[in-house]
């Protein structure tokens, strides 16, 4: 083929190239991400003893579309549900890193003698960690389901929340060199509102949509749908400013709510191995020996500062959020590394041109210097635990496991009033955010979309407003009965008022909060469509409202989209064989476990698997195929694909998962030296067979041999019955493991 485009040479030099490095690291026993890193050293511009890519763009459009992948398959493995366990955990010991790396960072610059907005700038790179270099490290050391990965996870999300809010901050300063906390505070209500709007209406309409098409989905359609979803979001992320990981993560993280996400995951995991692979690649093609050389003493301080204190840093906002120790070095030894978010911090700066130029390539050997060393730090973590706990002071550890319990056993109970309160606000958040959404699409899509069609038709312009002001409040209805009406008991406020001296205060303020929001939106839609005085758009305003809030249809409508919703959200808990209670979380972990066909329990019984006495966890219920087997008793077999559910401590499961999802040490087995003889014999009369059927013979009762075809009078009987009698004249076709010894066989057997 003439004029074959660069980006197939590249791609095969890639694949190739880190297929062979990767053999090379497997073998070593070596994290897989460190060998892409190496293979992209080798094939990148500045090692010339091997082919190297030609056209790099092309490669970093191939290693974006990696990132969205190892989102979207950090997204698959999310839980909502576990960000809420884990949320608070998330944001303080985010907060806490970002306020010390940014301080020691700084301090750092100033050392290396870079300028005031390089040490703000490098402050900033140095706070951000590395998500995917975390969740690739997870896959190959096999501890994504950890449970101190979840945590990990919920303060990746933060941080990159912080990261976006962050390259805001620093494009103002770099213009302006001073603080806009109003940009700021605009940037951080639109990715909050972004983020609210794409989950409540994604969970509530895919699920929905994948539940009605699940009887015509095959692998193949589901893969493309759940690709399609992927991609579908993250051009919606780009176009409302936000990341393209972002969208790839929100996406994942919905469509990890429903019952299909187990075998989305399956499908996608080669697709994001191939494209993280990709994209790890292309950032060992930023290795640059001459910077390595020229700057070796900076990035060896910079490297060695985050080796030693983002792990420090995350360690201690975790502990200030009230986890235990052990979780807490084990969680925070997993931030000892930058990132991507790192890269496009510093390619800001030098756009802005308020940073050294030297500062990029500094900041990208370091990251590729960090992510060398963190697996390393990730396996480290627990013997770093073992060696520790020995040597403190009773008195530390006294101290700490009392903070922890006192932090998690009654920190979640508030005093009715405070429950009160934090309903109504939540109710007024979240559905104010459905409204502006509902209010926002309503006059971007529909409006312009009417106002075509009744031109086109010649008819006068106020008819195609008024449409579809009625169709946007009657879409509205139910969320606007919602944030008046819900979570509002006169009993309940009653008891309030005479339980709680000044509680009329706070109960008041909040409930004419709640008619006002619901007056704003409905003014707000009135007045977009039909533009009339003040006072009139009140009244109408008032007038919907009122037939609203005494609305029964409104109501049960609600009743139903909030059912549903739940329904969607619940969906993938509700295969768990039963729900753990909030009060024993800490102490039970439930798991839904793949067997594996390399297991050494497929094939055996419970009782000879011994789970309890082995491992102290227990199986409650086992999956095979439509069939689902509830408190299997011990005579039942564990079978290759079969899905087990086990429960027993966070070390008991991760015990049993290394033994039922066991890989082979080989993935491809050669077979060639096991081979089966063929024969063939001729039935003769008063011969040992002659007269008997083919199921009470000799070579059925003793002897390993299947008779697999006879030939009788010019027709071939294949894979003859059992009562199938062998006659005189039969030319038989016989398999065997071994060699014929079969006395008065020998000779008449004929060996193919």
């Amino acid at each position: 083929m003439e004029n074959l485009p660069a980006l197939f040479t590249d791609l095969a030099v890639i694949l190739i190239a880190a297929g062979v490095v990767t053999v090379v690291f497997k073998w070593l026993k070596q994290p897989l991400v460190l060998g892409y890193i190496l293979a992209g050293f080798f094939i990148g511009p500045y090692f010339e003893w091997f082919p190297g890519v030609t056209d790099a763009t092309n490669i970093h459009v191939w290693s974006d579309i990696g990132i969205i992948f190892l989102m979207f398959g950090l997204g698959l493995e999310f839980s909502l549900k576990k960000l809420r366990k884990v949320g608070a955990t998330g944001a303080i010991t985010a907060f806490t890193e970002l306020a010390i790396m940014f301080l020691i960072g700084s301090s750092v610059g100033k050392i290396l003698g870079f300028s005031s907005m390089g040490c703000t700038f490098l402050g900033c790179m140095l706070s951000i960690s590395s998500t995917s270099i975390i969740i690739k490290s997870f896959d190959d050391l096999r501890l994504k389901q950890q449970k101190f990965a979840s945590t990990v996870t919920a303060v990746l999300v933060v941080e990159d929340i912080i990261a976006v809010l962050l390259l805001v901050v620093l494009s103002t300063v770099s213009v302006s060199h001073s603080f806009d906390g109003g940009a700021l505070a605009g940037q951080m209500a639109k990715l909050v509102f972004f983020l609210v709007a794409w989950f409540v209406f994604g969970i509530y309409l895919i699920p929905t949509f994948l539940r009605w098409m699940r009887r015509y989905m095959s692998e193949e359609t589901l893969l493309i749908l759940a690709v399609g979803l992927c991609f579908g979001m993250v051009v919606l992320a780009a176009q409302a400013g936000f990341s393209t990981a972002l969208g790839a993560f929100v996406m994942g993280a919905i469509l990890a709510e429903t019952i299909e996400v187990d075998v989305i995951h399956r499908l996608v995991t080669p697709l994001k191995n191939l494209f993280g692979a990709i994209f790890f690649v292309s950032v060992g093609m930023l290795i640059q020996p001459a910077v390595l050389a020229e700057h070796w003493l900076s990035i060896l301080v910079i490297a060695l500062t985050i080796i030693l204190f983002k792990p420090l840093s995350a360690t201690i906002g975790i502990l200030l959020s009230g986890r235990p120790l052990k979780g807490a070095i084990q969680s925070g030894f997993c931030f000892c590394q930058i990132g991507e978010f790192s890269f496009i911090i510093a390619g800001l700066g030098l756009s802005f041109k308020v940073i050294d130029p030297n500062l990029y390539p500094i900041i990208v050997s370091v990251s590729i210097l960090t992510t060398f060393v963190t697996p390393y730090m990730i396996k480290g973590a627990l013997p770093f635990y073992n060696w520790l706990s020995p040597r403190l002071p009773d008195k530390v550890k006294q101290h700490l496991d009392h903070y922890s319990q006192n932090a998690s056993s009654d920190a979640d109970h508030k005093a009715g009033i405070r429950d009160f309160v934090t309903k109504q606000l939540t109710n007024i958040f979240l559905y104010g955010i459905i409204l502006a959404a509902i209010a926002g699409l309503s006059s971007r899509l529909l409006k312009p979309l009417l106002d075509g069609i009744f031109a086109d038709a010649g008819i006068p312009q106020i008819w195609s407003r008024i449409l579809g002001m009625a169709i946007t409040l009657l879409i509205m209805a139910p969320f606007l009965w919602a944030v008046t009406v819900k979570n509002v008991s006169k009993q309940r406020i009653k008891q309030m008022f005479e339980a709680y001296r000044f509680s009329q205060a706070v109960v008041i303020p909040l409930l004419v909060l709640r008619y006002f929001v619901a007056l704003f939106f409905v003014g707000t839609v009135v007045g977009s469509y039909v533009n009339l005085a003040i006072g009139f758009l009140l009244v109408i305003a008032l007038m919907v409202l009122l037939a609203v809030l005494f609305s029964r249809r409104a109501n049960g409508f609600y009743a139903q989209i909030e059912g549903r919703f739940l329904d969607n959200f619940n969906s993938r808990q509700a295969q768990n064989s039963f729900r753990i209670p909030a009060g024993m979380e800490n102490e039970f972990y439930m798991e839904r476990l793949l067997m594996s066909p390399y297991s050494p329990l497929a094939g055996k019984t419970l009782a000879e698997s011994k789970l309890r006495d082995r491992y102290g966890a227990n199986v409650v219920t086992i999956e095979r195929g439509d069939q689902v087997i509830d408190l299997p008793d011990r005579n039942q077999i564990l079978m290759p694909s079969d899905v087990v559910t086990v429960i027993g401590t966070e070390e008991q499961v991760s015990a049993i998962r290394a033994d039922i999802e066991r890989e082979a040490d080989v993935l491809i087995h050669d077979h060639s030296d096991h081979e089966l003889h063929m024969y063939r014999y001729h039935v003769e009369a008063g011969g040992p067979l002659c007269g008997l059927p083919v199921g009470t013979s000799i070579l059925a009762t003793q002897h390993r041999v299947l008779v697999v075809a006879i030939e009788r009078a010019g027709q071939k009987i294949v894979n003859p019955p059992r009562g199938t009698v062998f006659q005189h004249g039969d030319l038989l076709w016989l398999v065997s493991p071994e060699e014929m010894t079969v006395e008065g066989f020998e000779q008449k057997m004929i060996k193919i």
